[in-house]
């Protein structure tokens, strides 16, 4: 079997916002499915909640009448689990209990056929675990829907130590049939995206901690130069800090407190106070309606060059060099010097390694020292975050800010914190993802995929790693674990490995 026949009746086990998206996703493919929850009356309502949102569609003139009328006629709402005999695949979305879902796949294992296939849609319970308690383990996967599952194309297709291969590889070829991306991972803490997400908010935080930048700056460093959605505080407050922080926790306690996923204590101190986002109404912004919209730090006007000197290859920067010479500005170019840079009036400007403008200052004994950030695109990013060392004076520090206005950027100021805003997140977030396809959990692509079709990265973190130059993350890496003396910035083995063999990752769709 590869993929489940458009006959093969689907059940789906939990009626709220993920169990009906996933009832709707399998009744537009075809399917007959059954929708139940233990809550009575609470499948007929998430099909009249489906049918609402499915008018909406038509209105906007995106879905015909007919289509609608014909969806909805393929949902069945179900009084009894003992309904769900016919089905060929169940999928379980109900609460994170483990007890609760070895219980209810335990009861679907005396009602259904051998041959059914049993999903579960977890995102932080051991699919192993679960399986466990099951007479036939080998029937029970993974699938992984993202909130909310009808638009959301990643499914997190999860193997267990029992799952048989073929099980998975329908329930995967089913997922794509279904019109979603799909990726094979195996069944660890996080799986792939709640894994490989953690240093988006936690590098965020730390910077904040260490008083970096405000909530607003970091948030709008990553929009604008990082290419983000959403900077990271925004995302906690939307997600929720009570959610946000117990998966941190989960993850963090299930990897046997290892360091990389340490969890914040801001985090921890706002869950504590009940200001948990949008949902409380206070997070790290206020919701009220009379609240001030807060401001991004972004510099005054600066003094514009008539002249640079680029020493070197600015590598994922090269574009500011365009850039400046479509301003009008002179460049002069020498490339003896391997880590490249630009010189203006005795200023050195770098991209950031992860070492702070004053060690760098200290280092070369260069006390005017300004480092930028990391952009997605420099070419069209309208926004650069500055950091000058403690060394260097206010006016080649202006001289920094006028160089980068001219090239059409707004100019954020932020802290001298190591590794900044953007590198040492898109740094952290290449090395976990390296660390997942190190330990076997699943391939370079579907990291890739995870991250983009999942949470709406700009970029995959590996292929936006080898962008960067895998040799620069992991000197980035390097550089914060010498500087912070903590092993959350060890490198991943597999990280090293490319550096020393010269190869990048593999990506079948490369």
């Amino acid at each position: 079997m590869a993929v489940l026949p458009q006959d093969k009746i689907v059940a789906v086990i939990g009626a709220g916002t993920m169990g009906a998206g996933i009832a709707q996703v399998a009744a537009k493919a075809g399917h007959q499915v059954l929708l139940f929850d233990a809550v009575e009356g609470a499948a007929q309502v998430g099909i009249e909640r489906t049918a609402k949102g499915l008018d909406k569609l038509v209105q906007r003139s995106k879905m015909s009448e007919q289509d609608r009328d014909a969806l909805i006629s393929r949902l069945q709402p179900c009084n009894s689990i003992e309904d769900l005999a016919p089905a060929g695949l169940v999928i379980e979305a109900i609460v994170e209990r483990l007890d609760i879902k070895q219980q209810v796949f335990s009861r679907l294992e005396e009602l259904c056929a051998d041959d059914v296939i049993l999903a579960t849609n977890t995102s932080s319970i051991s699919v192993t675990s679960i399986g466990a308690a099951l007479q036939r383990p080998e029937r029970l996967v993974g699938m992984h829907f993202f909130n909310p599952a009808p638009v959301m194309k990643l499914v997190e297709v999860i193997s267990g130590v029992a799952t048989d291969a073929e099980v998975a590889q329908t329930v995967f070829e089913t997922a794509a049939g279904w019109g979603k991306l799909p990726v094979m991972a195996r069944s660890t803490p996080g799986f792939i995206v709640n894994r490989v997400a953690r240093p988006y908010y936690a590098e965020g935080l730390r910077v904040l901690q260490e008083g970096g930048a405000d909530v607003a700056t970091i948030d709008a460093i990553a929009r604008d130069c990082g290419g983000f959605r959403m900077g990271p505080f925004e995302l906690m407050d939307l997600i929720g800090h009570d959610v946000n922080y117990a998966v941190t926790r989960s993850v963090f306690d299930a990897y046997f407190q290892d360091p990389r996923f340490t969890p914040s204590l801001i985090q921890q101190e706002l869950t504590n106070a009940g200001y948990l986002g949008r949902k409380s109404g206070r997070g790290f912004y206020s919701y009220a309606e009379d609240a001030p919209k807060p401001e991004v730090m972004t510099a005054s006007s600066g003094q514009m060059p008539e002249k640079i000197q680029v020493r070197g290859n600015l590598g994922v920067a090269e574009p500011l060099v365009a850039l400046a010479r479509e301003q009008g500005i002179e460049v002069d170019r020498s490339n003896h010097q391997k880590v490249g840079s630009i010189q203006l009036d005795g200023l050195l400007i770098a991209l950031t390694d992860g070492r702070s403008a004053t060690q760098i200052s200290a280092e070369q004994q260069q006390p005017n020292v300004v480092l930028f950030d990391l952009a997605l695109d420099f070419a069209s990013c309208n926004r650069i975050a500055l950091a000058k060392s403690d060394q260097c004076s206010a006016e080649a520090f202006d001289k920094a800010v006028g160089l980068f206005q001219a090239l059409g950027k707004q100019v954020t100021v932020i802290d001298d914190v190591p590794g900044m805003v953007m590198m040492r997140t898109v740094a952290m977030l290449a090395n976990e993802g390296a660390d997942a396809v190190n330990q076997q959990v699943c391939d370079a692509e579907a990291v890739d995929i995870a991250m983009q079709a999942g949470v709406n990265y700009p970029r995959g973190p590996l292929a936006w790693a080898e962008a960067i130059g895998l040799e620069w993350v992991v000197n980035t890496l390097e550089n914060l674990a010498a500087g912070y003396g903590e092993d959350r910035y060890r490198v991943s083995p597999l990280l090293q490995r490319k550096v020393f063999s010269g190869q990048g990752f593999e990506f079948n769709n490369a």
